[in-house]
């Protein structure tokens, strides 16, 4: 997909990745509705801020409305709250599931009739490297991301007829709010990320591995499964 001149919708857009994202498709020529549940904390040069809550699905609808030029919608809006899938407040893994799997679902069927009505384009949803490694203490934020993976592949065949290209971007530890505590050491940057997605969007990649983590981690899904304890 070229993304001059492409109108793109990215979710989450005020900080992080999804800052990143918005400022370099401007860089690239795009139109670029920058979309926020607080558009006023939208900050980067160029954009049009737009107001998004992925989890009201009023919200969403108005929001396709408004961007009803937008031939790229990228779903960055995301949450980890590292609740636990059994020990945890059940409130926060409903929280998770609903900011990102339904979210980006919601999204996802609001933008497709918008985006194919507009010659087609694309979808990038971006995910984790925890879409497929599961550890206990984020059992919800993986188990989201995991769902996640799952809509991106089945999308993916849904809209194909539709003009419409879905990738899936996994990445492991960025240097954003969401890994604040973790080591530098352990972080790539999330202009670096950024550039990577939008390459693998031009480029009509299914799946954008940003980081060696996430390579890794993909590469090791066909080994046996470790045996239970016990």
């Amino acid at each position: 997909m070229e993304l001059k001149d492409a109108v793109a919708v990215v979710t989450g857009a005020n900080r992080g990745l999804g800052r990143h994202l918005a400022a370099q498709l401007v860089e690239r020529g795009a139109k670029v509705y920058a979309a926020a549940r607080r558009p006023e904390t939208v900050d980067v040069p160029g954009v049009v801020p737009l107001r998004l809550d992925v989890t009201d699905e009023a919200s969403v609808q108005e929001a396709a409305r408004m961007a009803s030029d937008a031939t790229l919608l990228i779903n960055n809006a995301g949450v980890s709250t590292g609740a636990a899938l059994i020990g945890g407040d059940l409130a926060e893994v409903r929280r998770e599931m609903e900011t990102n799997f339904f979210g980006p679902l919601a999204a996802t069927r609001a933008f497709a009739p918008v985006i194919e009505g507009n010659g087609g384009g694309a979808v990038l949803n971006v995910l984790s490297v925890l879409s497929w490694f599961h550890p206990a203490a984020l059992g919800s934020y993986a188990a989201s991301k995991a769902a996640a993976w799952a809509l991106s592949d089945a999308t993916r065949e849904e809209l194909a007829p539709r003009g419409i290209a879905v990738s899936a971007l996994h990445v492991g530890y960025m240097d954003t709010d969401m890994a604040a505590g973790v080591p530098a050491d352990q972080k790539v940057a999330a202009a670096d990320v950024a550039a990577q997605a939008l390459h693998g969007i031009e480029t009509g990649l299914p799946e954008i591995l940003a980081d060696e983590a996430s390579r890794y981690v993909k590469q090791s899904l066909s080994a046996a499964p470790q045996p239970n304890a016990g």
